[in-house]
């Protein structure tokens, strides 16, 4: 009975799945991969997200459940930001929540926390980058990052956007690497498992909050960003340029929604149980 419980609490919010599985990925980096164990970054991170969130709630700009969004935005800097200072790491989180109640438009954000996170830490402070080489090509990384995704992104609503970003990146690249370049399989392969493609894949471009609302919108939005990303990538040699594109394409979603329009998107209400249970009678035994 405590074990249905604990599966029932884990599937009523799929944010529940998305903080176990960057928790999952934070120690597999640690772990398997020889990450430093920066914990004063990781914890300034934390302090940061979750420190201002507590603020908003504090003064009725947000409830309480809104913890596990700053919870997720913390992950996500610890995993895909790198920096020396835990200075840069604090305000980068402060900064991640901040913006989402300083700036909204038809009470949306117009930024993934995150993402809006490490660009301004990169642009503020000259001493942060994005490393895409610390999570190697690992098959085991790419397998629980597909299943972690498939539970996420099915119950949101947003598992078109990673798979057609995934998709139209792979498409791009293989005509260049492959048919134009001529090179092997293994290098279009190698660039398509990165450990922080597949991230930005499955837990950020799909942030259902900065992303548009109309299905067929979405899509458009989508692969714009993965030619734009291909592009800056390979003719101008830009690093992490997936973020600098999504940062930049963010604030028209408000623009595309106006144009497209589409029901609003909420946390609870849009999400169906991934696993269903039988209401407990009085006749139960278990």
């Amino acid at each position: 009975m405590q074990q249905s419980n604990w599966l029932k609490w884990l599937s009523s919010d799929a944010r529940h799945f998305q903080i176990l599985s960057q928790f999952t990925f934070l120690f597999y980096g640690i772990l398997f991969l020889g990450w430093d164990q920066d914990w004063l970054n990781y914890t300034a991170a934390f302090a940061g997200t979750v420190g201002i969130q507590a603020l908003f709630i504090k003064t009725g700009f947000a409830q309480n459940h809104s913890f596990k969004s700053a919870i997720i935005t913390a992950l996500g800097l610890c995993l895909l930001l790198k920096t020396n200072s835990p200075i840069i790491f604090f305000f980068a989180g402060a900064l991640a929540i901040a913006q989402k109640f300083a700036i909204r438009i038809n009470g949306k954000h117009l930024w993934n926390p995150a993402n809006f996170g490490i660009i301004i830490a990169i642009i503020l402070s000259g001493n942060a980058w994005v490393s895409p080489g610390q999570w190697g090509n690992q098959a085991v990384f790419v397998l629980i990052s597909s299943v972690a995704a498939w539970n996420v992104l099915s119950r949101v609503g947003r598992m078109d956007t990673g798979i057609i970003f995934l998709l139209s990146l792979a498409i791009f690249e293989y005509f260049r690497t492959v048919v134009y370049l001529e090179w092997g399989h293994e290098v279009w392969l190698h660039k398509m498992t990165s450990g922080s493609i597949l991230l930005f894949s499955f837990f950020m471009i799909t942030d259902p909050m900065s992303t548009p609302l109309n299905k067929k919108a979405r899509i458009i939005w989508t692969v714009s960003v993965a030619f734009l990303s291909f592009y800056l990538t390979n003719f101008y040699f830009i690093n992490a340029s997936v973020q600098w594109v999504l940062f930049a394409l963010t604030p028209f979603t408000p623009l595309i929604d106006k144009l497209a329009k589409a029901s609003q998107f909420n946390w609870h209400h849009s999400i169906q149980p991934l696993f269903i249970f039988k209401k407990q009678t009085n006749e139960s035994t278990n």
